[in-house]
């Protein structure tokens, strides 16, 4: 699941109704099992794309051990699914419990497992396991000059009294935990600029005292160096080539609405605000491609949009990425990547949180080129160069 855990709580009271009537199935997968890669022939290659592929993490229902990694094969055009089980296959538990975020660098591939509390490292090549990290409540993972860095929320899933969470530092040859730092409450992405971290904190255990800041860290030290104000219930952080960070807040589902805001490095203040929902993006170029799948107490459901903005001089564009209509069939956008080289867009679907989601390929035109069955809440995409 997406796991941000201000949202998530109720998501999570939803689930816990389906949980109840697959108690039975959830006993039987105590016996262990691999699931079997499936391959699907989607498109024929484009010759102009020099990327190889993407790999897609399924996050899974929570407490079902169902986290799984897709991948698309860009040299031959077909879908693989399963594919970790069946590189794999010692591994009892599978992936894991609540994929949350996916990266590669250099020939590695970096998973984080959140409520399995571990970052599950595979070569990139063949997806086999090369070594687990154990972190506590871990959520996004970034890079930065043969270093990796992992969010932790610490704590128990959904304890308010949690304590403040984490960043911990990774040496990518010897794959050990090098330093930490402690940052706000239930932290969430980050993004690097030069040699500063960002860290948005959500405080999403403890609704009534979210939190409002951006963590900045210094990586030569490794210290936190200050908090910059922003807004409540941060989440997503990406940074553009102008040396400022797109920050989402959630707001508080009530009263207080989700918006995206716009700091600048340099000043590490907040220079813009933009009065629009934001749950993710993703910025290629000077285009920020964006959605929302805000959710509303008061309404009893959930309020979707699509927008695009320019960075380069931060105004919101009048045009969406998806012009064929093809939005009107994704029940809930919960991931979004651009291909850097042929500008395709992808968005993922999570549909109701429990079964196989859709992944959905659209051209520069918005125009839907293929779309594929994936599995449990398809979230977090990875490209391989």
């Amino acid at each position: 699941m997406m796991m941000k855990y201000n949202n998530v709580l109720l998501r999570y009271t939803y689930l816990l109704a389906v949980l109840l009537s697959i108690t039975l199935m959830s006993a039987c997968r105590k016996e262990h099992s691999v699931t079997p890669e499936q391959e699907t022939t989607l498109f024929t290659p484009d010759p102009a794309n020099t990327l190889k592929g993407m790999y897609l993490l399924n996050e899974g229902n929570m407490n079902m051990n169902k986290a799984s990694l897709d991948y698309v094969d860009f040299t031959t055009g077909i879908y693989r699914k399963n594919i970790y089980g069946q590189a794999n296959p010692s591994v009892v538990k599978g992936l894991g419990d609540v994929g949350n975020d996916i990266g590669v660098y250099g020939s590695k591939l970096y998973v984080v497992v959140n409520v399995s509390n571990k970052l599950e490292i595979l070569d990139v090549k063949t997806s086999k396991s090369i070594k687990k990290l154990d972190i506590i409540n871990c959520r996004y993972v970034t890079f930065h000059n043969g270093k990796a860095y992992v969010s932790a929320y610490l704590g128990k899933v959904g304890d308010p009294k949690a304590p403040n969470g984490i960043v911990a530092e990774i040496d990518t040859a010897t794959l050990q935990i090098t330093r930490q730092v402690i940052v706000g409450r239930q932290p969430e992405e980050m993004a690097i600029v030069g040699d500063k971290l960002y860290i948005a904190n959500s405080g999403g255990y403890s609704p009534a005292k979210y939190e409002s800041t951006v963590s900045v860290i210094d990586l030569n030290s490794f210290t936190e160096v200050k908090r910059i104000e922003v807004a409540i219930n941060l989440d997503r952080v990406k940074a553009d080539r102008y040396g400022d960070l797109y920050v989402t807040s959630r707001g508080d589902y009530y009263n207080i609405p989700s918006k995206l805001f716009v700091i600048d490095t340099h000043t590490d203040a907040v220079k813009k605000v933009f009065d629009i929902a934001a749950s993710n993006l993703c910025i290629d170029d000077d285009v920020a491609y964006l959605y929302a799948t805000e959710w509303s107490y008061p309404l009893q459901k959930n309020i979707i949009s699509y927008n695009m903005i320019n960075v380069k001089d931060e105004t919101l564009l009048d045009k969406k990425f998806i012009t064929d209509g093809t939005e009107k069939q994704i029940a809930i956008p919960y991931g979004i990547m651009v291909n850097p080289v042929t500008k395709e867009v992808f968005v993922t679907d999570a549909k109701d949180y429990v079964t196989p989601g859709t992944l959905y390929c659209f051209d520069p035109a918005g125009k839907k080129k293929w779309q594929v069955t994936t599995g449990d809440i398809p979230a977090h995409m990875a490209f391989v160069h």
